[in-house]
């Protein structure tokens, strides 16, 4: 007959496993003059004097996981109904000087024209993607994955358009996917696949006040565009 034990005494045998912290770090992406950007924080620690970091914190002891990202959100940004996923847990022993801490890493998708971002401590900033070289802790390499599971699905599924006004032409959509990717697209080739997996919905108006010839404009299809606490699973019901 199988032993039992209380949960007190699982806890005093394995004290060192109930003393690993719990943290999560967000990766805010935004989209601003071409240029795909990520909200950080200038680190307060002196091992990373003078880096800056991803915004975060660790788990309350009280609180759920899930709820940890948005709480982080709505802290530093205001931001409380915003597209936000789970990519990755890192767990590397040295990544925190202050001891073992295992992070969960999410990202977000701002459009900082039409969101009131409430940013009162100054050393949050956007700082461009491509110009980011080290960070502290581990905080690149999560950047760094964040950003590939980003790239990864923006073709095949419709949360580009959280960096975006309501009213857009082909040409900022495709602006914004060579700043997502990080390459130039053959702009036939983009269109016909956009246009291909009827996400949009073409308005019959025209841009105004453009350097450029104006072109069409286009919004999201209905339903489509993605806020809040939305899985993974139900968005991809939703893609084409």
């Amino acid at each position: 007959m199988l032993k039992l034990k209380t949960a007190a005494v699982e806890k005093i045998s394995h004290q060192d496993y109930f003393n690993i912290a719990v943290s999560v770090d967000c990766v805010i992406f935004s989209y601003q003059n071409k240029s795909l950007k990520v909200l950080l924080i200038k680190s307060d620690l002196e091992d990373f004097q003078g880096l800056y970091s991803l915004l975060g914190d660790l788990v309350g002891p009280e609180e759920d996981l899930e709820d940890a990202p948005y709480r982080v959100l709505y802290e530093r940004t205001g931001l409380q109904d915003v597209y936000l996923e789970q990519v990755h847990t890192f767990g590397n022993i040295n990544r925190h000087p202050s001891g073992r801490v295992i992070t969960t890493a999410y990202f977000s998708l701002v459009n900082c024209k039409s969101s009131k971002l409430q940013i009162s401590d100054n050393d949050v900033s956007w700082h461009n993607i491509a110009d980011i070289r080290r960070l502290a802790f581990d905080h690149k390499i999560i950047l760094d994955t964040c950003l590939q599971q980003l790239q990864e699905r923006v073709m095949e599924h419709p949360i580009v358009f959280n960096l975006l006004p309501e009213k857009f032409s082909l040409r900022e959509l495709q602006d914004l996917y060579e700043a997502i990717l990080g390459l130039g697209l053959d702009r036939r080739n983009f269109r016909k696949r956009i246009i291909a997996k009827d996400w949009l919905v073409d308005l019959n108006e025209m841009e105004e006040d453009v350097p450029h010839r104006p072109g069409k404009l286009y919004k999201l299809r209905s339903g489509l565009r993605k806020s809040g606490r939305l899985s993974i699973q139900v968005e991809q019901k939703l893609a084409v």
